[in-house]
């Protein structure tokens, strides 16, 4: 199913129905994917940036119905923002994740703070376990600390869906930054999915996910790979990350390399902690790596 035309809403179930801001690029695909859930009175999960466009094709959308709640799986600029207008325009509730903490420290380099969206607000603050109920259908609450620490999943019993954020998506792997994302989380969260029945995964950018045991399998071979390219690497004698990067990443469009680079700062953190790899220090952008 390909993502829908941006602005107009579509349904893609019985109780789902989905908007694409206009908001596409090399890091969201097509576009945030806001999802309306329920009937009458209904949800919307990741609202996405305060677009004037977005807000009234979500507005349009549910016309006629009681907006009980704003859902956020995350604070990054292309979730949340707009969970503010929606509360202004329908008197709706903002839940979902906590606020946005910055790190005591930023291994990483430069400061990732503009990243997230520092305004946000949430009425409540959900946690693992934490259920919704609303026009008949209810949302169960799931932390999955990895993308960013106060990353979310919801859970939508009645389909066995689950709306997974930028946790998983379908289009492209997850960036992990650190210093809010953390690859061991990311790793454990995607281990905690796997034990759940989720039938279909409706992701923050792309295509839904409908074999997601499967899907997350792929994943975790995805990242093992990667981590055996970093030891690789690091044999060879690469020492910085973007020597590393050049090598792994030979290929890929150039405007993703950052990217690339702080997920391959994540893998190295997380090889650190383990003991596998050594560092110059703690493990940051601008690091010295050899193998332990």
């Amino acid at each position: 199913m390909d993502a829908p035309a941006q602005h107009a809403a579509e349904r893609v179930s019985a109780l789902v129905r989905r908007v694409v801001a206009p908001n596409g690029g090399p890091f969201t695909y097509k576009g945030t994917c806001s999802y309306i859930v329920g009937a009458g009175e209904v949800a919307i999960i990741d609202p996405g940036p305060a677009d004037p466009r977005h807000l009234a094709a979500m507005l349009a959308a549910i016309s006629g119905e009681r907006l009980k709640y704003v859902l956020v799986t995350h604070t990054h600029r292309d979730h949340s923002p707009a969970a503010r207008a929606l509360q202004e325009a329908t008197g709706a509730t903002i839940a979902g994740c906590a606020g946005y903490a910055p790190p005591e420290i930023d291994i990483a380099g430069p400061n990732l703070d503009a990243s997230h969206d520092r305004d946000y607000a949430p009425g409540i603050v959900l946690i693992e376990g934490d259920r919704l109920e609303f026009g008949g259908v209810s949302i169960e609450t799931l932390e999955t600390p990895g993308h960013t620490a106060n990353h979310l999943c919801f859970g939508l019993s009645e389909e066995k869906a689950l709306f997974t954020g930028d946790h998983v998506m379908g289009w492209s792997t997850t960036v992990v930054a650190p210093p809010d994302g953390s690859m061991t989380d990311y790793m454990e969260s995607i281990e905690r999915l796997r034990a759940r029945d989720d039938e279909i995964y409706w992701p923050g950018h792309g295509d839904p996910v409908r074999d997601p045991a499967r899907y997350l399998r792929a994943l975790q071979h995805h990242r093992r790979a990667r981590e055996a390219a970093i030891l690789h690497r690091l044999a060879a004698g690469d020492e910085t990350i973007w020597e590393m990067v050049a090598q792994i990443y030979e290929g890929v469009d150039k405007r993703l390399h950052g990217a690339a680079a702080m997920n391959v700062l994540a893998h190295l953190e997380d090889l650190v902690g383990r003991g596998v790899v050594l560092c110059d220090g703690a493990p940051k952008l601008s690091g010295r790596y050899a193998l332990s």
